[in-house]
């Protein structure tokens, strides 16, 4: 382990002297705190929190100088897992503590706050060592306790089931224990402290799912960031039933039950407030596997200039949205912002005078001001059923979640006839797509042409990681395929990330899209009505209409990501021979 201390002889120094050095606080603050300390007599330290000159962190890493109590840097430190073992997973959660080292009966701590006598004594107990404390930075801190006690910490805690009982355990099929047991299993408080932890740890690095799939020797632990699945440190096979069924109870979900799917939702209270998920179960070879989507409510949604749209698309897309009625379709594959672009559209034109309703499977986020219907498939409640209703509460704007079958797309058109605006989003490869999808699903030409205004389609790509964005020379093949869809000029300079802590080291930190803007014209509605192909709608588009890939190398151009991305993304890229 190589650890990096910083303590620079201040036990001579006085607390206030301290935090103006560190700039945490004003000598100004520092006199009225000290003139306070005459009267009251108290801690100087006490008063100045009291006060809310400076915050409990600042505090700690001030009387930890004051003391001489070393400071340790966690950002670049490697720990044994023989160490990491020593102190449980909830101790290490509940008092903000990390092992660092053991030698000859001494155990290094990192600690936020060294001054907790209770907190020392519990860890000597624990690991039967003396204690030697270190302060460490909270921030760094936290990102240290996901690293080490994150989703890592899984194969640590085959103590949940007795040595005795593993023989008779590795007989079971994939954990088939009974329903009393698994209860048990399940309020472990190290298992509860293993599930919070992935979660919290997929939080912290912006996921948007989990995934935890059983095989034949293990489970594997993945987390989807910026669309990209990136597998953590297996699990042991013998905590795959615990996992499941800890998730299980958690969503409320019935937990004897593991043969068939089922779905759940938790309301989970992150370290910025609460964040909703949606669970899934499926019954495979080796288990159950669970998949669980993060929606964070604390995050705020994006506006409609911050998608990424290029000043033609967005302009047009504006021109839409100023409409008084028609319908305006949003297309991809799932996971591609199909959602988050409606409700910046609907964001943007919010009007306390306007009505809008809007039926969501399920709703993702809360709207300020706007009436949102979630989906209640077991009672019957269907995006065609429930925008029947909708359109008998006076509506002038509404928003379908997405449009499935025939039964709903009718309704929707029929809407848009009758003076209502229509969002909705359709699972289609393009633009012009949307149309003939439409027409295959029974929708008739003339309706369509009379009500659609028009078709954004749209993927996401990743954004170059602004730590360790540089300069870098593409592909040659990469660099031919953009001149077949743009002018690329020699001596052109393409970005890529090379990979830091920022990043995960894969160099992509964030998404933006690339859209493809389809207005629907007199000329394309003349065409929708004799039933065309996409070819035909793609001839038929208007000047404005850019492909998602021209998009795309905009943006490479642009320096915000790379070929690589943009053509992994929208899949353009053919095999030569």
């Amino acid at each position: 382990m190589a650890m990096s201390f910083d303590v620079s002889g201040n036990k001579k120094k006085k607390l206030g002297e301290l935090l103006c050095e560190k700039s945490y606080l004003e000598d100004s603050g520092l006199q009225v705190a000290l003139a306070e300390q005459k009267v009251q007599h108290r801690q100087l330290g006490q008063i100045l929190l009291d006060l809310g000159y400076i915050t409990p962190a600042q505090l700690n890493e001030a009387l930890a100088l004051q003391v001489g109590i070393e400071r340790v840097d966690l950002s670049s430190l490697s720990v044994g897992s023989d160490v990491i073992g020593l102190v449980p997973a909830e101790l290490v959660s509940k008092h903000n503590v990390l092992p660092l080292q053991r030698e000859n009966g001494r155990l290094a701590i990192a600690m936020t706050d060294p001054f907790q006598p209770e907190v020392i004594e519990d860890l000597r107990l624990v690991t039967g060592c003396s204690v030697e404390r270190y302060y460490a930075d909270p921030t760094e801190m936290e990102h240290a306790i996901m690293r080490f006690y994150g989703s890592n910490v899984a194969r640590m805690l085959d103590n949940l089931v007795p040595a005795d009982q593993r023989a008779e355990d590795d007989q079971l099929d994939n954990g088939d224990y009974s329903a009393a047991k698994l209860h048990e299993l399940a309020r472990q408080p190290s298992l509860v402290n293993l599930v919070n932890l992935i979660i919290l740890e997929a939080i912290d690095a912006r996921a948007s799912d989990i995934h935890i799939e059983p095989f034949e020797h293990e489970v594997r632990i993945k987390y989807r960031v910026d669309g990209i699945l990136i597998e953590k440190t297996p699990s042991s096979k013998r905590l795959q039933a615990a996992i499941a069924s800890r998730i299980k109870i958690m969503a409320d979900m019935n937990i004897a039950e593991r043969f068939v799917p089922q779905d759940g939702h938790i309301e989970f209270m992150g370290k910025n407030g609460r964040v909703d998920i949606r669970v899934s179960t499926i019954p495979t070879v080796f288990g159950e596997s669970v998949e669980l989507r993060l929606l964070d409510r604390t995050a705020s949604l994006i506006g409609l200039p911050d998608l990424g749209m290029n000043e033609t698309t967005l302009k047009g897309f504006m021109k839409c949205l100023q409409k008084t009625h028609g319908i305006v379709l949003v297309t991809g594959p799932t996971g591609c912002g199909k959602t988050t672009t409606l409700y910046a559209a609907l964001k943007t034109i919010y009007s306390p005078g306007v009505k809008m309703i809007t039926i969501e499977d399920p709703v993702e986020y809360q709207l300020e001001g706007i009436n949102q219907m979630p989906v209640n498939s077991k009672r019957g409640l269907t995006f065609a059923t429930g925008l029947r209703h909708i359109l008998r509460h006076d509506p002038d704007i509404v928003m379908v979640g997405e449009i499935r079958d025939r039964e709903t797309a009718n309704i929707a058109i029929r809407a848009a006839l009758t003076g209502h605006l229509v969002f909705s989003t359709l699972h289609t490869n393009d633009a012009p797509g949307a149309v003939t999808r439409l027409l295959d699903m029974g929708v008739e030409p003339f309706l369509l042409a009379s009500s659609l205004e028009a078709v954004l389609g749209e993927r996401l790509v990743r954004k170059i990681c602004q730590h360790c964005k540089e300069p870098y020379q593409p592909d040659e093949n990469l660099i031919k395929n953009l001149n077949g869809s743009a002018n690329i000029t020699k001596g052109t300079t393409f970005y890529h990330g090379v990979g830091c802590n920022e990043c995960e080291q894969t160099g992509m930190s964030g998404r933006l899209g690339i859209f493809e803007m389809l207005r629907i014209t007199v000329k394309l509605r003349e065409l929708i009505a004799s039933r065309p192909t996409t070819e035909q709608i793609i001839k038929a588009a208007p000047a404005d209409h850019i492909s998602m890939v021209h998009d795309g190398i905009g943006k490479v151009l642009a320096g915000l990501t790379t070929p690589e991305e943009v053509f992994r993304v929208a899949k353009t890229i053919t095999e030569e021979d």
